[in-house]
């Protein structure tokens, strides 16, 4: 493959400085959710919702972003989506309120669903085979970089500015982004020319039920016709997708790529990698202000040692990939993963000296920072390269459908045992949670153990994937 090395930077600075935002739109709300509640009101429902209404439609929309790329051209889509996400982190940043700024959050998850799986197809398409484990770690470390200063960005613009700043913040670099794209990237389509508009509806509504179930279960309780109808009918309507899925002449997500070991071990230990994370930052960025009385820089600069850790380690991981193949590496950091918020829950407490706290999240940072490259690289390699897209787009879907769950999941068990009436109180509800999300993790690693062995490159798709008869 020869790919103009120009070509490859310009496309890797844009897609990375695209996933960048996205990514930071993960995190970055997260310190500020203490002053958003003083600002705006609301409770815990409110401020899960301030984030959820953000990976949700993320996540629900991520393949038809995708389908859209494959149909009108990839580059053309992903100007679109990095518009409307300029435009909507102005509207969130204008927000007066929980309901606006709610609102403003969801459209922010469009505009991240159309661009971001179209940032790892056109990466993929200018990368050539034998440098992708380098160029997805690169890919990885901006991405890391994102995670790593979501917490901190956040905090520190709360604090010294407003929490509006955290949105104000993605304007120049969408402005920045929308002439580049236009002038550097080159158009390319895949080979869907339909979208698969009715396993769209159903994948969106299916996963809002289960969401709005998971969400509502402790205030309206968990037997509550509402409660039951979100997570009944949200389940039915998944089996309803999948069936939909294996009938349609060209689906939003071919249900043959899980026919692929590797795809689906993959993306199975990405989802609960995803969970686990989100849901427990979700709770400790809370914990450090609600509980210790940090302020929101303090509380940022305090998970560095885990949020930064992915610019250190993630470009190491893709390189040890390569190397030795993707699953030892992913195991492995899945596993140190689920240590480090097993050691958090065991010191957590009210008055528990930062020092003591440390180790769980160096041990929790680089468990994170193996899986991203080694992921992307197995999933990509596993499938067709006119099937990158959906891939790409299955993976992101995935993994912020992961962390949807992940923070509705273990939101409502610390409200079922604590909440933020006082510290200790938060601590009631956060310890459970955090021995519940390092359990999702221990799991995420047995799932990892499924992928197939490959020693010194990335798996041979010709090998990996077993296609429909």
């Amino acid at each position: 493959m020869n790919t103009p090395r120009g070509a490859l930077v310009w496309t890797l600075v844009i897609t990375g400085l695209a996933g960048f935002m996205a990514n930071l739109d993960n995190l970055v709300v997260t310190t500020a959710l203490p002053s958003i509640r003083t600002d705006l009101g609301g409770g815990l429902e409110e401020l899960e919702w301030t984030v959820s209404a953000y990976t949700l439609p993320f996540a629900v929309l991520l393949l038809l972003g995708s389908a859209l790329g494959d149909r009108f051209g990839r580059r053309r889509m992903f100007g679109v989506g990095v518009a409307v996400f300029t435009a909507a982190s102005a509207a969130a940043a204008l927000s007066s309120d929980i309901e606006q700024l709610i609102a403003a959050r969801a459209v922010q998850g469009v505009g991240s669903a159309v661009m971001m799986p179209l940032t790892l197809t056109l990466l993929t398409a200018v990368t050539p085979r034998e440098q992708r484990g380098m160029v997805y770690g690169i890919w990885g470390a901006i991405n890391g970089l994102a995670v790593a200063t979501g917490p901190l960005i956040g905090g520190a613009l709360t604090e010294h500015l407003s929490w509006h700043w955290i949105f104000w913040l993605n304007v120049p670099i969408g402005l920045l982004l929308l002439p580049l794209i236009r002038l550097r990237i080159a158009e390319s389509h895949g080979p869907h020319s339909r979208l698969d508009v009715p396993g769209t509806l159903l994948a969106s509504t299916a996963l809002f039920g289960i969401v709005y179930g998971l969400i509502r279960g402790n205030a309206d309780g968990w037997t509550s016709p509402t409660v039951l109808t979100g997570l009944a009918g949200g389940a039915v309507l998944l089996g309803v997708f999948v069936v939909w899925e294996l009938r349609a002449e060209q689906p939003m997500l071919p249900m043959r790529l899980f026919r692929s070991r590797a795809f689906s071990a993959a993306n199975a230990a990405s989802l609960l990698m995803f969970a686990g994370m989100f849901g427990s930052i979700f709770l400790l960025t809370q914990f450090l202000q609600t509980a210790l009385g940090y302020s929101p820089t303090e509380a940022g600069l305090r998970m560095l040692p885990w949020t930064g850790m992915p610019m250190l380690v993630a470009p190491i991981a893709g390189l040890l990939s390569d190397r030795f193949g993707g699953r030892p590496v992913i195991t492995a950091g899945l596993a140190l993963q689920a240590l480090g918020l097993g050691l958090f829950a065991l010191v957590v407490a009210t008055d528990v000296a930062y020092s003591v706290q440390l180790p769980a999240l160096i041990v929790s940072g680089v468990g994170m920072s193996l899986c991203f490259a080694p992921a992307a690289g197995i999933i990509m390699a596993s499938v067709r390269p006119e099937e990158q897209g959906i891939a790409s787009g299955a993976n992101n879907a995935l993994r912020e459908l992961g962390g949807v769950l992940g923070i509705a999941a273990l939101a409502a068990l610390f409200a079922s045992r604590g909440g933020y009436e006082t510290p200790r109180s938060f601590v009631d509800g956060l310890t459970p949670a955090l021995w519940t999300g390092a359990a999702v993790l221990a799991v995420a690693a047995v799932s990892a153990l499924l992928i197939p062995r490959a020693r010194g490159k990335a798996a041979d798709p010709k090998e990996e994937l077993v296609t429909a008869a």
